[in-house]
């Protein structure tokens, strides 16, 4: 049936639009606090403090910016 939809110009209506994320930095300086973290367990505590730092930082501002992200999206929006 669809096949001949498609012959006859016929298109299905379209479903639910896709949500993507847009573009986002934060999951490497995430990759890059914790690196540095983990050298900081070796060299000293205050490059581990900093790693560590920078890493919960970006992890906080990532969950916000999802958090908002997925506020905007429509009310009958349904998470399957």
């Amino acid at each position: 049936m669809a096949e001949q939809s498609r012959e006859h110009g016929e298109v299905p209506p379209p479903g639910e639009a896709i949500h993507l994320p847009g573009p986002s930095y934060l999951p490497v300086v995430v990759a890059a606090g914790t690196a540095i973290a983990l050298v900081g367990v070796v060299l000293n505590w205050f490059v581990f403090a900093g790693g560590l730092l920078i890493a919960l930082y970006a992890i906080l501002r990532w969950v916000g910016d999802t958090r908002r992200d997925i506020a905007d999206l429509p009310l009958e929006h349904d998470a399957r």
